[in-house]
């Protein structure tokens, strides 16, 4: 199963046909706003307004021979501790050895941002490469899990 973290994810098309190749279950997730698919497979998962509650929902239930695709380190963090593998939209991956990592640079620069207030953004726009990093590295995480299921 794919889960997608779907809110503002840049790259649901393109989990969508990953997982429509390999014969997997994606599920987007989000508080709404979502068209849904035609694809039997994709599943559209509307959860309830508040905070992180998709996240909760999708680390409730993805495990090992899952593939998480999310931005959000937090999430990543719950999802690799239960077993399932991590993507980014940028295509980076998460696991045990780097998430941990990933959560403390988040930490600092929440703190930094909050000791700066014109501090802001950062960020760089998501490119073309970004988007072929991801197909890349999600086909390459979804053989891995299969292999693991």
């Amino acid at each position: 199963m794919i889960y997608v973290d779907a809110d503002a994810c840049p790259v649901k098309a393109e989990a969508e046909r990953v997982g429509t190749r390999h014969g997997l279950r994606v599920a987007f997730v989000s508080n709404g706003g979502l068209r849904p698919s035609q694809n039997p497979l994709v599943d559209t998962v509307i959860v309830p307004e508040g905070p992180d509650v998709a996240d909760m929902w999708i680390a409730e239930r993805a495990g090992p021979g899952d593939v998480v695709v999310t931005g959000d380190i937090p999430l990543a963090a719950r999802c690799v501790e239960g077993g399932a593998l991590v993507i980014k939209p940028n295509g980076e991956t998460l696991d045990a050895r780097n998430v941990g990592q990933a959560l403390a640079v988040r930490d600092l620069m929440a703190d930094l941002r909050a000791a700066d207030p014109f501090r802001q953004g950062g960020g760089r726009a998501f490119s073309k490469a970004d988007r072929s990093r991801f197909l890349d590295a999600l086909e390459r995480l979804v053989r891995k899990a299969k292999g693991a299921a």
